[in-house]
């Protein structure tokens, strides 16, 4: 979405510190997040998407000054209020509301490290054909937008070419917004690092994004 977050990230910033032998998880409890986050999803209360909307939503200042796991916990439990999983008394009490039934957990450790490894597949049976071929110039969408996409700022209004074809892929943009799975085809469009941020950018340099059909029109 276009807010203070963005898939390709944000200038301005300053750089980003990076440990060599950074672990998995700083404390205890962000792995407790992590595992919070990935049982929690087996209700079926949201998906993937919109599970990643949900962090975009946060308001700027939490986004700004967060960490990632606490990023995470915040989505998490916005997701499962609005899921009707917990209530946001409950969250301020830090226990169940009296009277309430037990939800029974919808997987186990034994289901998670079956599923997790390989994660869900994404492509779908889709009848109309692709739009467009190996080796085509494309254009892509300059509009912007208050829901979830994966067309980063960076990318937008800028040729490529298609240098491969993945199939029919649920369509994040719509699955985000609860408007069901709406498979789009998907394909990976290489750009010229000078099409992306100018005579500045080393000559030769290229970087791949893997875009769906509805971010891209013929560039002819």
């Amino acid at each position: 979405m276009d807010g203070v977050h963005d898939l390709g990230g944000m200038e301005g910033f300053g750089p980003l510190p990076i440990d060599a032998d950074e672990p998995p998880f700083h404390h205890d409890w962000e792995g407790r997040v992590f595992a919070m986050r990935i049982l929690t999803g087996f209700w079926g209360a949201w998906n993937t998407d919109s599970g990643r909307h949900s962090v975009e939503c946060l308001p700027p200042t939490d986004y700004l000054s967060m960490t990632y796991f606490e990023k995470w916990l915040a989505s998490l439990v916005n997701l499962s209020v609005a899921g009707g999983l917990i209530t946001r008394d409950e969250v301020v009490a830090g226990r169940p509301e009296p009277g309430s039934a037990p939800i029974v957990g919808a997987a186990d450790a034994a289901v998670v490290r079956k599923v997790w490894p390989n994660g869900a597949p994404t492509a779908r049976p889709l009848d109309a054909p692709p739009r467009f071929a190996v080796g085509d110039a494309v254009r892509t969408a300059t509009h912007m937008t208050g829901g979830h996409t994966r067309l980063p700022r960076y990318a937008r209004g800028r040729v490529g070419e298609i240098v491969d074809r993945h199939g029919a892929h649920v369509f994040p943009d719509r699955h985000a917004a609860g408007a069901g799975e709406d498979p789009r085809h998907l394909y990976t469009v290489r750009f010229t690092a000078r099409e992306l941020w100018g005579d500045d950018a080393r000559a030769g340099d290229t970087v791949c994004l893997d875009l769906w059909e509805p971010y891209l029109a013929s560039a002819d």
